[in-house]
């Protein structure tokens, strides 16, 4: 269950993270811990997420939790990378994990096929190229709902 002030403290801190160049992914409040820890994770649109970023980050949001006094107790700020996704979205994830394996899930649950699995070739505008045992397919991605690193799996 989500904590209660999790909505305010998004609505804080995604102008700051802006302001940084970041984008805030993911917001928790775990206050079974003693004292309770508040974690942000934010992604650099740039480059990779840093440890500059993390602190350029929890010295500004620690100035507007301060100021905006949403959080009546002692708490712990902890600013960090969500790490690498599983989804591939952005061009750059595509030339990254290059020859990484993948899984394709079909956008219609009903067509005769439900995914793909293969080695992730490329993407352009209109296609995903994967390998699939030496034999690279083509893949429309208007077909495609979502592509998925296979993390440790053999193709």
């Amino acid at each position: 269950m989500t904590h209660p002030l999790i909505p305010q403290i998004i609505d804080l801190a995604t102008p700051v993270a802006e302001t940084l160049g970041l984008e805030v992914v993911g917001t928790l409040f775990h206050t079974n811990q003693n004292p309770p820890v508040l974690r942000v994770d934010i992604r650099n649109l740039q480059q990779d997420t840093g440890l500059a970023d993390c602190e350029r980050m929890s010295t500004a949001l620690e100035a507007e939790l301060e100021v905006a006094d949403i959080i009546p107790f002692a708490y712990v700020l902890e600013i960090s990378s969500p790490g690498i996704s599983r989804s591939l979205l952005s061009d750059r994830e595509f030339i990254t994990f290059k020859g990484f394996p993948v899984t394709v899930k079909a956008a219609e649950p009903d067509s005769r096929i439900k995914e793909w699995k293969g080695l992730l070739v490329s993407r352009d505008e209109t296609t995903v190229y994967l390998n699939q045992k030496g034999r690279q397919i083509k893949i429309p991605r208007l077909q495609i709902a979502k592509v998925e690193l296979d993390e440790g799996k053999e193709m």
